[in-house]
């Protein structure tokens, strides 16, 4: 179900071995996934997805070719297909470039470290030859100009039910997650892929590290943690800030942080109440809100949610 096949690439590599990288490089139609999305195969690997099961395995036996032989090739599904037998469900036509990447290649060296480091980089190839780097323009000639952004972030500070399901579905999202629970038990919750911090706030943040690609989703319970939070989450560039609570007490808990001076534009991107308003309020539903507003922003989408920052004449 991975969305992004870096992680496989890098268990590649560290296995020795070469790879095909497939990615989708046009859609007519509406296909199930957009432009951009790749898979990897190599000997005992497989990662990504391109329709669900329509087109994989005939994808699977092409890119063992391109991986036997070391030549890129193009595979058309849909209208213009040289297989016509295979078909999309949703009646879309989909293009696949795929090319063979062997595991020293500088690019991938780059890709892989960018990943690490949280860079954004580009990968530009024609199928034989390929470069990665910030800011790389395309070439006339090439096949894949592919863009790779940090993997999302997402730290939530609290520990009751609501805080810990949000927890365990940004993980499940693919987010990297840390729960920060000052002051809290020395071990965290057993929830699979989510780190754990006893810190206060802005000692947690700094230690994470809270870029563009990070969302903050305060859920506390306790009006000195939420504060102490938000005074660490509003300056820094985390793309989203969240605040749980119900609408009449958030006042209160922004009072102080005006009093003390905050710019007044670091409200503007808190998002309080925190989540879509869907009206459910049980703490999947409360999850599910909040990982649905952090995913409208990122595609740049209309929330739909009514949730915005007070006013200043509100506090």
């Amino acid at each position: 179900m991975t969305g992004d096949v870096r992680p496989t690439l890098r268990e590649v590599r560290a296995a020795g071995l070469s790879c095909t990288l497939a990615t989708l490089i046009a859609v007519e139609g509406g296909g199930p996934r957009p432009i951009g999305t790749q898979m990897v195969f190599a000997p005992g690997f497989t990662a990504g997805y391109f329709s669900g099961g329509c087109v994989e395995s005939d994808v699977a036996d092409h890119a063992f070719a391109c991986l036997a032989d070391g030549e890129p090739r193009t595979l058309v599904y849909g209208e213009g297909s040289p297989w016509p037998d295979i078909q999309l469900l949703c009646g879309a036509r989909i293009e696949i470039f795929l090319e063979r990447v062997a595991s020293d290649d500088p690019a991938l060296t780059e890709l892989l470290d960018a990943h690490r480091d949280r860079r954004p980089v580009t990968w530009v190839s024609d199928g034989y030859t390929r470069q990665c780097a910030e800011d790389l323009s395309p070439w006339p000639e090439a096949a894949v100009v592919r863009e790779h952004e940090p993997t999302p972030r997402l730290i939530v500070v609290g520990g009751d039910p609501t805080a810990l399901a949000i927890a365990q579905l940004g993980a499940q999202s693919e987010f990297e997650t840390t729960l920060v629970r000052p002051k809290g038990p020395a071990s965290g919750p057993p929830i699979a892929g989510v780190a754990y911090s006893r810190a206060e706030p802005h000692e947690a943040f700094a230690a994470i590290g809270v870029d563009a690609w990070t969302a903050i989703a305060i859920a506390t319970h306790d009006l000195e943690t939420d504060r102490a939070a938000l005074r660490a989450a509003l300056p820094s560039a985390a793309s989203y800030v969240g605040l749980l609570g119900a609408r009449r007490r958030i006042a209160d808990r922004l009072a102080p942080l005006r009093a003390e001076g905050a710019p007044e534009h670091l409200f503007g991107k808190l998002h309080a109440p925190i989540g879509l308003a869907i009206g459910g309020k049980a703490p999947w539903e409360v999850a599910a809100s909040v990982i649905g507003e952090i995913m409208a922003l990122r595609y740049a989408l209309g929330s739909g949610s009514t949730s915005t920052a007070l006013p200043a004449d509100a506090a």
